[in-house]
């Protein structure tokens, strides 16, 4: 599954969050498919970062703005009068949670429901999709896959947050949405690839590591998560999009995850990682007592696969192998819109 060109060509879409790692890579791949896009976040929050090294703001409009200033989203919604909104905004990492619980809470959940609310009298919108996270899920640790007919749930103030979002998302589509645009949630995490420099994330702090020789420190190098390449992911959304705008009969939520192999261990992410940079950097196991992380994460995406026809391309070699090309081409001083550009072409031949 690729997005569909003719589709997305045109359309005005309104892209939350375009200043992270993922957006970033939405935003490069909707200018290539010919999108209106106008991109709304707070300002990049690390140096560098892959929004201002792809020259995001050069092909789209933007709106510099918080989640929680409800009346400005309002504006901006009804001034911009997208036709498909793509909501990434969010504060997405489980350490600032603990260090910020109240914030993450009104940046995810009230912040999803400040946009909501704009759209819900916004004519023209045709779909919306909140990403949310596949954390959304009560984990007791059992040692099998989450599917979207699991408990919602979660211990720690941003996978709750999370989970919350998914309710008050579930409360608009059935109370403002239901003859109208098309509004869905889409549950991914751990997703890896090429210029991310987020704090306290595996791949950024590894690559900080080797450009800084630095010491690594690994909260708990025995965790299993669902890795899988950006690409892999946004390529799921953009589907799901489309379906939705075409009135298809899809379930209200999805899965994004990657098939059992990707499932491997932190360490096992790091040696690999090393081998293909090429580089060592010292670890050291540095486990935190007051952040609390569930061991084992495994999304089941059969629906997915059974509704869209979608599934990861990338193996885990392959996802790992794509990541490094990426930052060697950085730090080698290529240009990261070219190799940016050139793996989203890569991705996208994978089907023809």
């Amino acid at each position: 599954m690729t997005p569909n060109p003719d589709f997305w060509s045109e359309r005005k879409v309104l892209l939350t969050g375009h200043t992270g790692f993922k957006g970033a890579w939405m935003a490069c791949w909707l200018a290539r498919l010919g999108a209106r896009t106008t991109g709304l976040a707070l300002a990049p929050d690390t140096d560098p970062n892959l929004h201002d090294l792809l020259h995001i703001d050069k092909e789209m409009a933007t709106h510099v703005a918080d989640l929680n200033d409800a009346e400005k989203i309002r504006s901006i919604v009804h001034a911009e009068r997208p036709e498909i909104v793509i909501h990434m905004a969010a504060q997405a990492l489980l350490p600032r949670s603990y260090r910020e619980p109240a914030l993450t809470w009104r940046t995810n959940v009230m912040g999803t429901i400040n946009l909501l609310d704009a759209l819900r009298d916004c004519e023209g919108v045709e779909a919306v999709l909140v990403v949310t996270s596949d954390k959304v899920y009560e984990n007791p640790e059992r040692g099998r896959a989450f599917s979207e007919s699991d408990r919602l749930g979660g211990d720690d103030p941003y996978s709750s947050s999370k989970a919350a979002t998914e309710f008050a998302t579930a409360a608009w589509r059935r109370s403002f949405f239901p003859e109208g645009a098309k509004l869905a949630t889409a549950r991914a995490g751990n997703v890896i690839g090429g210029g991310d420099w987020a704090g306290n994330r595996l791949v950024p702090d590894l690559m900080r590591a080797v450009t800084e020789n630095s010491i690594l420190e690994l909260r708990d190098p025995s965790s299993v998560r669902p890795w899988q390449h950006v690409l892999d992911v946004l390529s799921g959304y953009f589907g799901y999009l489309e379906g939705l705008a075409a009135n298809k009969d899809l379930p209200p939520s999805l899965n994004f995850g990657p098939s059992g192999k990707h499932t491997v261990t932190v360490e096992e992410v790091v040696e690999k990682l090393l081998s293909l940079m090429g580089a060592s950097v010292p670890r050291r196991h540095a486990p935190s007592h007051d952040i609390r992380e569930k061991s084992e994460l495994v999304l089941d995406s059969a629906l997915a696969s059974e509704t869209l026809g979608w599934e990861s391309r990338l193996d885990m070699e392959k996802t790992l192998e794509w990541t490094a090309e990426w930052y060697r081409a950085w730090l080698a001083g290529g240009n990261p819109r070219d190799v940016t550009e050139r793996q989203i072409d890569h991705y996208e031949s994978l089907s023809s």
